[in-house]
């Protein structure tokens, strides 16, 4: 068994025997537990999480003062999610931060009807299902959400408008993402209105990324275009090694892909979306009741290129493009 497996195979055990000190030490103290269901690991969410502190300080609660903090991590593991997640219900947080898309969202709502749940994603999270409405979201939840799932096929224009060359296309997908399907919808529609051919490529575990890009290279693919979803977002460094090394241009939601060496990406702001979580826990705290709490909606998009490795890809990006983008690197 790996080290990871092992820590959370001992995590659920100890979670289940109600043992979890920091919790319990907190919650003896008089604090109030804030309960962070993650998708990830610490290490990639840091500077997310940083953000969520800053919102939740700016809403009056400051860690190790008068709040406390409780992770769980399911190291990119959707599968984890529902046990992860009934762990914190277990240990009776006062509130539960479900961050990073549909699948967080949807264990933690499976995971409790009472407890205060504050969500962040990317979809639509009424056609998903996590609440009734944005203006009143009913039940224990509510959040914040942006545009970068319904953004997909404007990736594929961006993309399109840099290679206008290129017959077909690529497209990764995570398949066991609830907008999956969505997703490859529009980009299908996207292909055909361009004339693009559109090659779909799945993806959900990481020795799986490696194989993507020769393949798609192989089947004629003049770039690649990634859907939204967080497994992609928090592998930006891997997946630019991976353009560079096969000299296939890709756009992804994560600006953090082209300060990475990718070419370009097109999403939301989620250091802003994890602010406004963190604001919206503290109004929790406080007392607000998450049915009176409208969804937040983050609009603004933000595109990031980066010129050095489109002059290594040979390309030349449109000075429209380069006009419109919210942030370049030279």
């Amino acid at each position: 068994m790996k080290r990871r497996d092992h820590m959370a195979l001992l995590g659920a055990l100890l979670g289940a025997a109600g043992l979890h000190p920091l919790a319990a030490r907190a919650q003896r103290a008089g604090l109030p537990v804030v309960g962070y269901l993650g998708l990830e690991s610490l290490d990639l969410f840091a500077s997310r999480i940083q953000a969520f502190r800053q919102g939740l300080a700016d809403a009056g609660y400051a860690e190790r003062r008068n709040v406390a903090l409780e992770f769980r991590w399911a190291e990119g593991r959707y599968d984890r999610l529902p046990a992860l997640a009934a762990d914190l219900v277990s240990q009776r947080v006062s509130v539960l931060i479900a961050p990073g898309g549909a699948p967080v969202a949807l264990a933690a709502k499976s995971a409790t009807s009472r407890i205060p749940i504050v969500f962040e994603m990317g979809g639509d999270p009424v056609a998903l299902g996590v609440v009734d409405s944005l203006s009143r979201p009913g039940a224990n939840l509510t959040g914040v959400s942006s545009l970068s799932v319904e953004a997909s096929a404007k990736r594929l224009e961006l993309l399109h408008e840099v290679t206008p060359g290129a017959a077909s296309l690529g497209a990764v997908v995570n398949p066991t993402s609830p907008t999956a399907s969505a997703q490859v919808e529009r980009l299908m529609a996207a292909a055909g209105l361009f004339g693009l051919r559109l090659d779909v490529i799945h993806a959900q575990r990481e020795a799986e990324l490696d194989a993507l890009f020769p393949a798609l290279r192989d089947l004629g693919a003049g770039g690649i275009v990634f859907t939204s979803d967080p497994f992609f977002a928090f592998r930006s460094q891997h997946l630019a090694g991976l353009s560079a090394r096969y000299a296939l241009p890709a756009i992804t939601q994560s600006r953090d892909f082209p300060v990475a060496g990718g070419l370009m990406s097109y999403g939301g702001d989620f250091m802003r979306s994890h602010y406004q979580t963190g604001v919206y826990a503290g109004r929790v705290l406080r007392g607000e009741k998450p049915a009176q709490l409208p969804v937040q909606q983050n609009t603004k998009l933000e595109l990031v290129a980066n010129l050095r490795t489109a002059d290594t890809l040979g390309l030349a990006l449109p000075p429209s493009l380069i006009v419109r983008a919210d942030g370049i690197i030279e």
